[in-house]
């Protein structure tokens, strides 16, 4: 049996490492685009706040992913496994491919796969469930209001300012915005890596009579998370940094403040939210001060649909991969 955790902790490892190098485009797509840093600068600036979170955020949202999604006395090594290999083949596919997913809802869908093959819908906890399918729907929504309503407040404060020194003034200050982006994310989306540690460490006995999340786990998973963000996802870069619709410095600066309030009052509640959505929302309500056309509708919606069919497809993926473990147990 402690060969199958180790192997897990180390998939499951990986999988932190894929969402570091899916989700450095939420950390860096604007930073990029409005050209304040290179994509070498900026995947090591982004990589170095998601690792120094570590330092300022505790283990909520860890504890929502470990105990708050499936019931906990049906999981054991196998259900965690087919769980992350479900979500890494769905991760691994859509950065290829250039789509901006969540990689959150990827890991609870799969994880939900096995459970439902075990339990059926009992086995699902519908309150922990519940709140990460509101927040689904609300993470983009408050991004897209705070974007909107943050750019707006800018340009009425610097209206009288002279365009040329406004994004002279902006290139400085979005570099504060994506580092704090940057740690907000790292914050939100290691512990969800940390969570399924923890409770594959405690579902076996590792961990003693109590849950709690080891500090070399913590350590671990946010130096995971940074690696992957230094190898980046440079085609999911170019959907969000230029593809939704394009940025200037202080509508990057907008963008980034108004996802890092959202993601880090959520992880702050203990709630495991996909920094994709967030930060795709309140690039779209940047792009809505200008008028609605200058949003690309058409790559929106493709995102969208990525969304929808996330959390269905790692169901399948995870239960099909749990299935087909359990024929050799």
């Amino acid at each position: 049996m402690l060969t199958i955790v180790v192997i897990t902790i180390i998939i499951a490892v990986l999988f932190d490492f894929l969402n570091g190098m899916n989700d450095a485009a939420n950390s860096i797509a604007t930073v990029v685009s409005t050209k304040v840093l290179s994509p070498f600068m900026a995947v090591l600036w982004a990589a170095f706040f998601n690792f120094a979170a570590v330092f300022f955020f505790g283990i909520t949202v860890a504890t929502t992913i470990g105990k708050g999604i499936v019931e906990p006395s049906i999981i054991n090594e196998y259900v965690i496994l087919g769980g992350l290999l479900g979500a890494i083949a769905w991760v691994y596919v859509c950065t290829r491919l250039g789509m901006p997913i969540s990689v959150s809802h990827a890991l609870i869908g799969g994880l939900m796969g096995p459970a439902l093959l075990i339990g059926g819908p009992s086995a699902i906890l519908t309150s922990g469930i519940t709140k990460i399918l509101i927040f689904i729907v609300l993470s983009p929504l408050i991004g897209i209001i705070l974007g909107y309503f943050i750019m707006i407040f800018t340009l009425v404060i610097f209206r009288k300012a002279h365009p040329r020194n406004v994004d002279k003034s902006f290139r400085f200050l979005q570099l504060a915005s994506s580092a704090v982006f940057s740690m907000a994310h790292g914050s939100n989306d290691a512990q969800k890596t940390m969570g399924i540690i923890a409770i594959l460490l405690f579902s076996t006995g590792q961990l003693g009579p109590e849950f709690y999340v080891p500090t070399w786990v913590i350590f671990t998973c946010y130096t995971a998370i940074s690696l992957g963000t230094l190898a980046g996802g440079r085609k999911v870069i170019k959907t969000l940094g230029s593809g939704l619709t394009k940025l200037k410095p202080v509508q990057g600066f907008s963008a980034e403040t108004a996802g890092a309030i959202t993601i880090i009052a959520s992880t702050l509640g203990g709630i495991p939210v996909s920094t994709t959505h967030t930060i795709t929302g309140a690039i779209m309500g940047v792009g809505l001060t200008k008028r609605i056309s200058a949003i690309r509708w058409g790559i929106a919606g493709n995102i969208i649909v990525a969304w929808i069919f996330t959390i269905p497809g790692t169901m399948l993926l995870g239960g099909g991969t749990y299935w087909l473990i359990s024929l050799f147990i």
